[in-house]
């Protein structure tokens, strides 16, 4: 056998009986080098003198086990697999196998796939991810998320708490609010605008809040843009804050370990307090626990250039809602069943048949907007409901008999509805007592009781030319027998 096949302790002791063989050590000494009992290490200086480096290898290596199945048996369950069992897993297969008096072991199936190619396992690898370090600078990134959880303790109502913290210092803000929604993401971005300022970017998950779920109409994917932003995107982008969304929890990690804090302290906290609502909860969070929760927690930047800019002037109206509304040819507007009407004195800006902006703000203000110019208006107390007309009164159905000229009268009597009454309660009568002889067409009777259109071959017989034209032009069904 070559010297790949050889063990590393198995070279171990080939240099030691090297050593014995030039009577370098005494084969005592070699055999507590080698860990071996002296007589063990006689056999193998005399294996090793007879045949060299293959007399130290195991005699079983490369041998078939003892307890191997056999060839045929493994051909057998191999062919069969391929056969019917494509596909399957090993345990599953291996239970169908035993049906099919092919008894194997799950495991010993696994193998014999693995060496024929049958089946490859391809473990799945992790996904490798590198350590984000923290931001240089106060104000560069702010990571803001929501934790719903019983705050309360069953006290009060759910509430969830909307989290912000600076990613270069931990500096945390937070406020409870019935739930996670747009206004919430309001309120609590403009209490860190006015505390800090406007930071350079913010880092939220996936959430419908902050990512727009609706496709790009057709004009937009011409003119390569995506989907219109959420609100809160929109509010971003006029603030010039970068939004950026995390693909997982773990890559804004730290709002999220800022939430196990919170779930932890903040709840024992309330529950010393006694706290059971919302406003309780908010007071005693910006009073009392978030000062000392910054004071105790709070780093110091690797750089101390604060990087929070001043907020627009308008910055609170941006935090808004923003519709698109147009302008119909009297200068009104339409939103949620409100009218308002632009003032005169702007027709220079041509704003009928456009598309004008309609910002509801925070405190339930409203403005109108053109191109980012707010327009003069004035609400309208509404439109006049329709006017509902009095349904017209029902005019009574007379039955006036036809006229003399009238199909009906044809065969010289009826007067409409009436008279069909006749023609079936005749058709009645002759059907008990058979006082009325019909003629018959040979077919089934009808179920008036009338016999049906004269058209058989029979009846046709002996009628002039005139009146057979006469007869095709008549629809089918009842008529009288004068």
């Amino acid at each position: 056998m070559g010297k790949l096949l050889m063990t590393q302790k198995e070279r171990n002791r080939m240099v030691v009986l090297i050593a014995v063989t030039k009577n370098e050590l005494k084969l005592v000494q070699g055999a507590e080098l080698m860990a071996v009992s002296y007589r063990q290490a006689k056999r193998l200086i005399r294996r090793f003198k007879a045949r060299g480096e293959a007399g130290l290898v195991h005699r079983s290596r490369g041998r078939p086990s003892g307890r191997c199945k056999a060839a045929t048996l493994r051909r057998r369950v191999l062919a069969r697999y391929q056969q019917r069992y494509a596909g399957f897993g090993p345990t599953l297969a291996a239970e169908h196998l035993a049906g099919d008096g092919l008894a194997i072991d799950h495991e010993t199936l696994r193998r014999w796939l693995q060496v024929a190619g049958v089946r490859l396992v391809r473990r799945r690898g992790q996904q490798h991810r590198a350590r984000r370090e923290r931001k240089a600078c106060f104000g560069e990134m702010v990571q803001m998320d929501g934790s719903e959880h019983d705050w309360l303790e069953g006290r009060g109502p759910r509430m969830v708490l909307m989290v912000m913290i600076d990613d270069a210092t931990n500096q945390t803000g937070a406020q409870f609010f019935p739930g996670e929604t747009t206004r919430a993401s309001f309120e609590v971005f403009a209490v860190w605008v006015e505390t800090h300022g406007v930071p350079g970017s913010i880092y939220v998950d996936r959430d419908s809040i902050y990512r727009a779920e609706g496709l790009p109409s057709v004009a937009e994917q011409l003119e390569g843009r995506s989907a219109p932003p959420t609100q809160f995107g929109r509010a971003m982008e006029q603030l010039g804050v970068r939004l950026i969304l995390a693909h997982s929890p773990q890559a804004k990690g730290r709002v999220e370990r800022r939430h196990g804090v919170f779930q932890d302290r903040l709840v024992k906290e309330m529950r010393l307090k006694g706290i059971k609502d919302l406003a309780g909860a908010n007071r005693y969070l910006a009073r009392r626990f978030l000062p000392e929760l910054n004071r105790r927690f709070t780093l110091a930047a690797v750089n101390p250039t604060d990087v929070h800019r001043a907020g627009l002037r308008d910055w609170r109206e941006v935090l808004s809602w923003e519709y698109e509304r147009l302008v119909q040819r009297d200068w009104t507007v339409s939103w949620q069943r409100r009218c308002f009407q632009i003032e005169a004195g702007q027709e220079r800006l041509s704003l009928v048949g456009k598309r004008i902006k309609v910002r509801e703000l925070r405190d339930g203000g409203i403005q109108l907007l053109d191109r980012g110019r707010k327009l003069r208006w004035r609400e309208l107390s509404g439109r006049p409901a329709p006017v509902k007309l009095a349904p017209k009164p029902a005019r009574p159905r007379v039955s006036k008999p036809p006229k003399a000229k009238h199909p009906w009268r044809r065969f010289g009597r009826g007067t409409g509805r009436p008279h069909w009454r006749g023609v079936k309660a005749e058709g009645r009568a002759a059907r008990g007592g058979a006082a009325l002889e019909l003629r018959d067409s040979g077919r089934p009777p009808l179920r008036s009781g009338l016999p049906p259109s004269l058209n058989s071959s029979a009846a046709k017989k002996g009628r002039t030319h005139s009146k057979t034209r006469a007869m095709k032009h008549q629809k089918r069904g009842h008529f009288h027998l004068g």
